[in-house]
């Protein structure tokens, strides 16, 4: 079927979307028990990338997580920044290829050349049966969660006389497209955008294609798909077409009305419990150009094919319809020719001991920059870098070599002249005493700060602030990620990741008056029994006020969980100060019920009217009716006396 549209082109447009799943994905746990888990992360080629790797794992009965032995395998050059709190890692890895900061303590292996995903199976495999694998097409970001989750649990034992042939191999074989469900999301650098006009259609609506492939789903996956528009003029004339597999729903969120066009159900984000039926669409990309041709589109602005993914975001500069196409492909991005300073400093690396600081920077990565360094000195001029043969080296004794030493911390600076530079660059370098730091994770269920409490009841909302001492001003005190350890029973409550709240009943405050960073969060568990404590854990991050380096520490407190059904309540199951306030407040309506009632009786009753009683004399042959006339003319009046004379 002919669509009488002109070559594809490239747009300026931007898709980010976050991964559950992807090719080659094996969550198999029930059959694959380890302490061990491999990720393996191919990236598409590039000169230097950088990746963000988060690893997140929760306590299991109160004891510390097992070690990870987590490999990771890229084509590339590489500038990773690991984060993995409170986890003993193993990291395996190609030295040459990947430069990483993380958290100290983290061991490291070298990871041999290996060209195929069966041959890296094969070497982790020799060292640890493996928990879970993932092969990822050019990430900016991942996050491992670590253990198994309900979803991927319920999937494995449904799965598992089908796979009891397999358990002797040494690795679970990955499977393409399967879902791992929570324990992988990732986020890729770039995505190809195209578009295109569709000749015959007058007018200038836009259609905005999004189709979601097929993959190995075991149940219903929801979808949220973001769409920003930049559009000067109102409401653009636009259509949304959204085209899946028959168990993804969707939920959008557009910043301007636009016509919806879907497969499935779908709803709106203000208004998420309101499922709307969508349509029959066809499961091609010409189908569904020849779609938007019937809707009245003129033009595609974007069309883009996906994997399942969790979250899709379409960016749009601009909105209108006046897409200028060309047959030939757009490079929408300049190619790298040139050096990139800011990249280049943040490559050397710092590292602290025995009262030395040492700096590096690796050749491989100043060629992969295409940098030509001329010049690396300390701020001494005559400390400059030895050449090490594979890198740069500068080292320096803290008392040498222009360093600037106080109580806490170790300052000098950095001096770079680059040949494409007209000028030098500088960086900052710090050494830090941690040694010498405490930290204080303090609970207040007041925003006034003023008493902390090591007691949080259900429902209750909770203020967490962090001290520092002794307060060093040069620094600056940031939230890096907090999580509230509920145990077996509860789980893990997640409070802040990458400094952002993670949930809208965690609202990230103010700093305090000395810089101490401070956040609220309302206090709920959906599980049963309810537990009786909980860890509040939270790891700060240190940054010099003038400087990019980040120290890191990790400090906890212990909570207790009171309720209704709790021990710590009094005899009738309330907490004193919820007694006192229930007493006040029934005093309090008592009095001011007697109060109305009185009102109303005093402004409401008849007045007393006082009349005089008048006695008549009867006739003498009525005798009982004598009697009763004598009996009502001897009332108690001021008139009586007078008529029974």
């Amino acid at each position: 079927m002919s669509t009488g549209r002109r070559g594809w082109t490239e747009q300026a447009r931007r898709v980010e979307w976050k991964h559950g799943s992807h090719h080659c994905l094996s969550g198999w746990h029930n059959l694959c028990k380890s302490d061990w888990s491999v990720c393996v992360s191919p990236l598409a080629p590039q000169d230097l990338s950088q990746l963000e790797l988060t690893l997140q794992a929760s306590k299991q009965n109160g004891t510390r997580p097992r070690e990870v032995f987590l490999v990771l395998s890229v084509n590339s050059n590489v500038f990773l920044q690991l984060q993995a709190s409170e986890i003993p890692l193993h990291l395996a890895y190609n030295p040459n290829l990947v430069t990483f900061q993380g958290p100290p303590g983290v061991n490291t292996t070298e990871l041999p050349s290996l060209p195929t995903m069966t041959q890296i199976l094969d070497w982790a495999a020799a060292r640890s049966p493996i928990t879970s694998a993932a092969k990822l097409n050019d990430p900016q970001s991942i996050l491992l969660r670590l253990g198994q989750d309900e979803e991927t649990e319920a999937r494995g034992l449904a799965r598992s006389s089908h796979l009891a042939a397999r358990r002797s191999l040494p690795f679970c074989l990955p499977e393409a497209s399967q879902d791992m469900g929570r324990r992988l999301e990732w986020r890729p650098r770039t995505h190809l955008v195209q578009g295109c006009r569709l000749e015959g259609v007058a007018g200038y609506k836009e259609a905005y294609i999004l189709r979601v492939l097929p993959s190995h789903s075991s149940g219903p996956r929801t979808v949220t798909v973001k769409v920003e528009l930049s559009c000067v003029s109102g409401d653009p004339d636009a259509i949304l077409i959204l085209q899946g597999p028959p168990y993804v729903s969707w939920l959008i969120d557009a910043n301007h009305n636009m016509q919806i066009w879907t497969t499935g159900e779908y709803s709106f984000k203000i208004f998420p419990e309101k499922n709307i039926r969508g349509f029959d669409l066809p499961d091609t990309p010409q189908g569904l150009l020849e779609e938007a041709r019937l809707l009245n589109a003129s033009v595609v602005a974007s069309f883009v094919e996906l994997p399942l993914a969790s979250f899709v975001s379409l960016r749009a500069p601009s909105c209108g319809g006046r897409l200028q196409t060309s047959p030939a492909p757009i490079q929408t991005t300049p190619p790298k020719d040139t050096c990139s300073p800011e990249l280049l400093m943040t490559l050397i690396q710092t590292t602290c001991a025995d009262d030395i600081m040492t700096l590096v920077l690796k050749k491989q990565l100043v060629a992969a920059l295409r940098c030509t360094i001329t010049g690396l000195t300390l701020g001494d001029p005559g400390c400059q870098a030895e050449d090490s043969g594979d890198q740069f080296v500068l080292r320096s004794t803290y008392s040498s070599c222009g360093m600037v030493v106080t109580a806490n911390m170790i300052s000098n600076e950095v001096v770079v002249n680059i040949l494409s530079s007209s000028s030098p660059q500088r960086k900052k370098v710090y050494c830090l005493n941690m040694d010498s730091l405490s930290f204080q994770l303090g609970l207040y269920l007041s925003s006034r700060f003023l008493q902390a409490s090591s007691t949080i009841e259900l429902g209750q909302q909770g203020f967490v602030q962090v001290k520092m001492s002794p307060p060093i001003p040069e620094l600056l005190l940031e939230l890096d990620s907090c999580h509230l350890d509920l145990g077996p029973e509860g789980g893990t409550m997640e409070l802040i990741q990458g400094r952002v709240a993670k949930s809208s009943c965690v609202n990230l405050l103010s700093p305090s008056p000395e810089g101490d960073p401070r956040f609220s969060f309302l206090f709920h568990v959906y599980t049963a029994p309810i537990p009786k404590a909980g860890t509040l854990r939270c790891t700060v991050a240190l940054r010099p006020k003038t400087g990019s380096q980040e120290f890191r520490s990790t400090v906890f407190m212990r909570l207790n969980i009171v309720s209704p059904d709790l021990p710590g309540c009094t005899s009738k199951g309330l907490l004193l100060p919820a007694v006192l306030g229930i007493t006040f407040g029934a005093f309090l309506i008592g009095a001011l019920l007697t109060a109305a009632l009185w009102y109303i009786y005093s402004h409401t009753r008849p007045p007393r009217k006082r009349e005089p009683v008048v006695a008549v004399a009867a006739p003498a042959s009525s005798e009982s009716s004598s009697t009763n006339h004598s009996i009502g003319s001897t009332q108690s009046t001021p008139c009586s006396t007078s008529s029974m004379a």
